[in-house]
């Protein structure tokens, strides 16, 4: 049986669980990746937007979400990882296409169009994730969905804009291609990880 906790305890406690979660996590890479690629206002959003959808989902299910298919879910994530690595290293060593930059090199693509990209991207990323999981089970225990839902997503926001953040200072000092082929190669590493463990579990 859960514990009934201080809102604004669960809030914090659900803050911290997460932000040490997701500090290393493949969410910081991937929204890292984003923002070397796009304007960080619209990266922001979309991932934003996403968390709170997942934070949700998270909340809703509580302690049920552990009894979801891991080994599935760990699958279609390991997927989606190969398919990103693949995407980051096709285009790292191609040819530079005829596509409109910024003034920092970055796809000049419509602000809807990035928002859903970076939407889709986290979205994915976080399924099965140990973010989730975190926060169901936390909402489980302690019994403040709201809180916990709302302190789990203060954090992810704040590690998605940390990468933002980098992502801004990097395609400053160092090339988007090595940035890409870097990604890439962490993708790749995730993707076999992932699919270690829904092979092991």
């Amino acid at each position: 049986m859960g514990v009934v906790m201080n809102p604004l305890l669960a809030a914090a406690t659900a803050f911290g669980v997460v932000l040490l979660v997701e500090l290393p996590d493949k969410t910081l890479v991937a929204s890292l990746v984003l923002s070397t690629r796009y304007r960080p206002r619209p990266v922001l959003l979309g991932v934003s937007a996403a968390f709170v959808v997942q934070c949700v989902i998270a909340v809703a299910a509580g302690g049920a979400l552990h009894l979801l298919p891991r080994t599935a879910v760990e699958a279609v994530v390991a997927a989606l990882f190969a398919v990103g690595a693949f995407v980051l290293l096709r285009e790292s060593f191609a040819e530079p296409e005829a596509v409109e930059l910024d003034e920092h090199g970055r796809a000049a693509a419509p602000f809807r169009r990035v928002v859903a990209t970076s939407f889709g991207v986290i979205f994915a990323a976080e399924w099965g994730d140990a973010s989730q999981l975190a926060t169901a089970a936390l909402t489980a225990r302690v019994g403040q969905p709201v809180a916990v839902g709302i302190g789990a997503w203060l954090a992810l926001v704040g590690v998605a804009a940390l990468a933002v953040v980098a992502g801004r200072v990097i395609v400053r000092r160092v090339p988007v291609r090595l940035v890409h082929r870097v990604a890439g190669v962490l993708f790749g590493v995730f993707a076999l990880a992932t699919a270690g463990a829904a092979i092991w579990n």
